[in-house]
């Protein structure tokens, strides 16, 4: 009976160390972040590309005609 309640012991150590691990933690920190930058690029230039398309045209009409 006691080499069971050891191996129990270490069974249960062995899985709260698994869970205690902040490895994959940090890992899926960083891709939210990367994911987050993305989805504020793509608005940023959903918001922003006609009205800067046509700024530049319109800047480069009055280039042109210099």
């Amino acid at each position: 009976m006691t080499s069971l309640m050891v191996s129990m012991t270490a069974f249960i150590a062995g899985i709260k160390d698994r869970f205690s691990s902040e490895k994959g933690a940090t890992a899926t920190e960083y891709s939210l972040l990367v994911g987050l930058i993305a989805l504020v690029i793509v608005a940023g230039v959903t918001l922003f590309g006609t009205n800067l398309q046509t700024f530049f045209s319109s800047l480069a009409t009055k280039v042109g005609g210099w």
